[in-house]
């Protein structure tokens, strides 16, 4: 199976603490550590260490980190030969995680500014070869809408995971063939200011033609297809504690059982233990999973 990735790659700088310190506040017992994420990389390799043949789209400085990027996709077998190096710091992003497992992050996007469409037209012989295409929130709206064009024009289904949470035009609302959207993110494109999934899954079916899956973290996950509506069981997770790339991790495991034909209810019940996973590990690539750490459910 074929995955392409448009999204995000930087390097997250993770502080560790009990709590998050107050305004004006400085803690000095935290822990630090340095590693890679990006939302499209990550997803991205996911869904090479779940057996995708990937190749993945983003743009990153000339630069340490952009480096260390292309050496961390060489590692986990993702087709990086399309990768951008423009000239802008690769992102970074500062995670603040506190001892239960909750993050805060803030995000410096750097050469994903970059990221254009013409860097979309140089890699769309890649979505047409795809059996699926991946796009994130984390690059320039415009990039994100070509991705999803130039997929649409080719035949390639679509998968966009609309995180960070921002509005999505309807005509570009209209080229996703699955959708898949955590709380916040279903809040924003539906403008309503509700937690209740069947109400906010009701209005997402009134712009969208595409396949659901609203994550919604310790209550699992719902699907609905535009004909049936169900609730996915969250799966017990050992330990909590770093949620950072639990949203990730079930994307790109939802989008292997997507490529392997597996149904709605099916594939996310897989990409809920995938999210279990995660968050039982610190930091984002050490938690994302191989199949053996994944019980087909």
């Amino acid at each position: 199976m074929r995955i392409a990735v448009v999204g995000s790659y930087g390097t997250g700088m993770t502080m560790r603490a009990d709590r998050i310190p107050d305004r004006g506040e400085t803690l000095g017992d935290a822990a630090f550590s340095l590693g890679p994420g990006g939302k499209g990389s990550n997803q991205a390799i996911g869904a090479a260490r779940l057996g995708a043949e990937v190749s993945l789209l983003t743009a990153v400085g000339d630069d340490v980190l952009g480096a260390q990027g292309r050496e961390l996709w060489r590692r986990e077998g993702v087709d990086a030969g399309a990768v951008a190096t423009v000239d802008a710091p690769t992102m970074t992003g500062v995670i603040l995680v506190e001892q239960d497992g909750e993050n805060r992050i803030i995000v410096a996007p750097g050469a994903l500014d970059l990221l254009t469409p013409a860097h979309v037209a140089g890699f769309a012989e890649v979505i047409a070869a795809a059996d699926l295409l991946m796009v994130c929130n984390e690059i320039p709206a415009d990039t994100v809408a070509a991705a999803l064009r130039t997929a649409a024009e080719r035949g390639t289904p679509t998968l966009f995971n609309p995180a960070p949470a921002r509005d999505l035009p309807q005509d570009v609302a209209a080229l996703v063939d699955v959708l898949t959207p955590n709380l916040t993110e279903a809040q924003v494109l539906t403008g309503l200011d509700t937690t209740d999934p069947d109400v906010l899954l009701d209005a997402l079916r009134q712009r969208f033609t595409a396949k659901i899956v609203l994550t919604c973290g310790t209550d699992g996950a719902h699907v609905e297809d535009g004909v049936e509506r169900a609730h996915i069981a969250p799966v017990p997770a050992t330990q909590v504690v770093d949620t950072t790339g639990a949203g990730d991790a079930f994307n790109a495991a939802f989008a292997v059982a997507w490529c392997r034909g597996w149904d709605l209810r099916r594939a996310a019940r897989y990409a809920a233990a995938a999210g279990a996973f995660a968050v039982a590990h610190h930091e984002v690539v050490p938690g994302l999973p191989h199949p053996e750490d994944l019980e087909e459910r």
